[in-house]
């Protein structure tokens, strides 16, 4: 009889032990971005951008796109145009659970920028799933770490 009362004691004992190391957050939630999403597309369809800040692990090249102007439509089209030269992109703004990039965090938002050049162009450069850092009426700082190289890339855009 003691061996009884004793195993079921054990049972009770390893059943609460499992249910309180479950995490409140295997519910499959996630937090709802869209509010925060139209607000970054509407800052960055509001107007004319540059780019006042653009370092590659470390090296500053923004003078590789000095004199672009970046004007971000509603339809999802990028175009920056330095006034001889033009290149068209596409641009979106989305919770990052819906695309790959390299954050741990669940619940950041990306800046995607996708142009279609060659490798070897500068503007290959900016084709990522940018985390957002912060932005304002006047400036969307983004970052990137690079799954590759653990490198960290910097870009900030700056109202015109």
């Amino acid at each position: 009889m003691k061996n009884r009362i004793f195993y079921s004691f054990l049972i009770m004992l390893s059943f609460s032990l499992m249910s309180s190391t479950c995490s409140s957050d295997d519910d499959g939630s996630s937090n709802d971005n869209s509010q925060e999403i139209i607000e970054i597309e509407n800052t960055a369809e509001s107007g004319t951008w540059i780019i006042s800040s653009y370092v590659d692990s470390g090296q500053d090249e923004t003078n590789d796109f000095n004199g672009y102007v970046f004007t971000f439509a509603a339809n999802g089209t990028v175009t920056a145009t330095n006034g001889t030269t033009t290149y068209n992109g596409t641009w979106s703004v989305s919770d990052s659970s819906n695309s790959s990039d390299d954050s741990s965090s669940d619940d950041d938002i990306d800046f995607n920028l996708s142009f279609p050049v060659p490798d070897t162009d500068d503007f290959e450069d900016l084709n990522d799933d940018w985390d957002i850092v912060s932005y304002s009426t006047t400036t969307i700082s983004l970052i990137d770490i690079s799954g590759g190289n653990g490198g960290t890339d910097t870009l900030v855009f700056q109202k015109n």
